[in-house]
């Protein structure tokens, strides 16, 4: 499946109070990887900015006063994402804009999942850390991902970082420290239908080359982890 990770800046925080979309980025994932493939967009609001989101943002109705509106760019945003699965970090924020926006287009197809599937990465990651901070930039930190280049948000910028956070907080790997806790990787890709009798599964061997790189994999973690590398630790408990 293509995955979009999408997200908006706008001109407040509440769309039942008028707010709108002032810029969407959005960056395309297939097999977990960048396609380089992305949708940027300024808007023009058609309205004042709270100057609360300036601050957030830099984006001022004197830029985006020559900008398109979205009824103008709808289409094209629609055909990024349909039949996608759109990557979002606190998703009811931006899906709530962008459902406002359709819907005062009187569309029939007037909310975001009409076009596309959602997942929220902020309630994936609150599921992965549960009560540690999970913001965009706690996520940055834990996963280590530079994130020295955003003094102000940007929605195309803050979709580029979050599709670095999303692929490293779905790899297995949840961070060199091992104080949080051991994940456990879940494998989406699971075989059906198999039933190998316990004679019958194959076994293959790690070949020298293979076995010399997990080693330096172990002992690349055990330098950069605070606690060590735990697969050392329980080699030396089996061999005491």
């Amino acid at each position: 499946m293509k995955q979009v990770v999408l997200d908006t800046e706008t001109t407040g925080l509440d769309p039942t109070l008028g707010h709108r979309i002032i810029e969407i980025g959005c960056v395309e994932i297939e097999d977990r990887k960048l396609t380089g493939r992305n949708f940027q967009v300024y808007l023009n609001p058609g309205r004042d900015i709270d100057e609360a989101a300036i601050e957030v943002h830099g984006l001022t109705p004197e830029f985006l006063s020559d900008k398109p509106k979205f009824s103008e760019i709808y289409q094209e945003f629609c055909e990024f994402i349909r039949g996608s699965e759109v990557i979002i970090h606190n998703a009811p924020f931006d899906t709530a804009f962008i459902d406002s926006e359709l819907s005062r287009l009187r569309l029939s197809k007037n909310k975001l999942t009409d076009y596309c599937s959602v997942l929220d990465t902020l309630i994936l990651a609150r599921d992965k850390h549960p009560g540690q901070r999970n913001s965009l930039d706690a996520l940055c930190k834990r996963y280590e991902i530079n994130n020295s280049h955003r003094d102000l948000h940007g929605a195309l910028l803050d979709a580029e970082i979050l599709a670095d956070v999303y692929l490293m907080m779905t790899s297995g790997q949840s961070s060199l420290s091992l104080k949080e806790g051991v994940d456990i990787v879940k494998d989406e890709t699971r075989h059906q239908g198999i039933n190998f009798r316990a004679d019958e599964v194959p076994i293959y061997y790690a070949s020298s080359d293979e076995l010399q790189a997990h080693e330096a994999r172990l002992k690349d973690i055990d330098e950069k982890s605070e606690e060590g590398c735990l697969w050392f630790s329980l080699d030396s408990l089996e061999q005491s």
